[in-house]
């Protein structure tokens, strides 16, 4: 994968829309990718954490997948995330994704049984790779979820031995400088999603080209002014606008997070339905102090393209 081809800009990390009954909602998908693309998303990941792709069946995540390419119809890469507990139901879901025409694939470690070294995780990775050897592979650190915690500088080194098509990682994750050592190695060979909204200002100063979100998909209007004043050199702008990122991370923090942000995604006229258990619903008592907490802060206000914002601090 060459630097013209690239994955630059806002990645939304997709949600998948569900029915009341925890069935899929395929229709809802059409409508959610061009309410993304009308906010100045530049990418979509699907299936990731964000979309529960670990609670879904297989054929669940190959109906999701396939919706998502149908629904992005060549305007936006699609990236499709494929990580499993089971190495060849990830490798399946892999030669899937490159069947129907995915623009990448990225996995999570297995989280169950967990690899016990670098060299482990590539043998893993490099099981899965394979699955579509025609596609760009990121692996997907995340940590926090899959408790695997090996260096990501080591697994890139060695990794590209291995993988031949390894294009880099979606890093979720706030080793920042860490993230910085694995942008820079071999002269930026390898390309490197950010995927922490509310850090994703410091990861510019990094030298981040690129980030996968969650609120992406609720506030991308807010994210690329962070873009476009760091890009201007206008630090102090950048900073506003993603002090407002980190109030509304707060605040829909207070709550089980990606329930909380699917009644967000309601709130906007954009309803996707609940999460799947084991991850619960809102009351409808939490659903409303949600609401008031985001008018408090000003939320409606900004979550539209071109509209303007009070100074931080000010009255919304």
């Amino acid at each position: 994968m060459n630097n013209s081809n690239r994955i630059q800009g806002l990645v939304a990390a997709t949600y998948t829309p569900l029915r009341d009954d925890g069935a899929l909602n395929l229709e809802r998908i059409g409508p959610m990718v061009e309410f993304l693309l009308q906010r100045g998303v530049h990418g979509l990941y699907v299936c990731g954490s964000t979309g529960e792709g670990m609670s879904l069946t297989s054929d669940e995540r190959r109906s999701v997948a396939e919706a998502y390419v149908r629904a992005a119809a060549g305007r936006v890469p699609v990236l499709i995330q494929v990580g499993h507990t089971s190495l060849a139901e990830a490798r399946s879901l892999a030669a899937h994704a490159q069947q129907i025409g995915a623009d990448a694939v990225s996995a999570t470690a297995p989280f169950y049984f967990k690899p016990d070294s670098v060299e482990t995780l590539i043998d893993s990775m490099a099981e899965v790779a394979a699955g579509a050897p025609e596609l760009p592979f990121y692996y997907y650190h995340i940590p926090v979820l899959t408790g695997v915690s090996l260096s990501m500088v080591e697994f890139l080194t060695h990794a590209s031995d291995r993988i031949e098509n390894l294009a880099g990682l979606k890093y979720t994750s706030a080793t920042l400088h860490e993230f910085q050592q694995c942008q820079e190695l071999d002269d930026g060979r390898f390309e490197v999603l950010w995927g922490c909204d509310e850090m994703m200002l410091a990861a510019l100063a990094t030298g981040a080209k690129g980030a996968v979100g969650s609120t992406f998909n609720i506030a991308a209007p807010l994210y690329q002014r962070i873009l476009d004043a760091f890009d201007q050199g206008d630090v102090a702008e950048a900073r506003r606008w993603q002090l407002r990122s980190v109030q509304m991370v707060h605040t829909i923090g207070r709550f089980p997070f990606h329930p909380a942000m699917k009644e967000v995604l309601g709130m906007l006229r954009m309803p996707c339905g609940p999460c799947r258990l084991p991850q619960r619903r809102l009351s409808s008592d939490e659903i409303v102090v949600l609401r008031d907490d985001l008018n408090a802060i000003g939320f409606f206000d900004w979550t539209e393209p071109h509209q303007e914002i009070a100074p931080v601090g000010a009255k919304s």
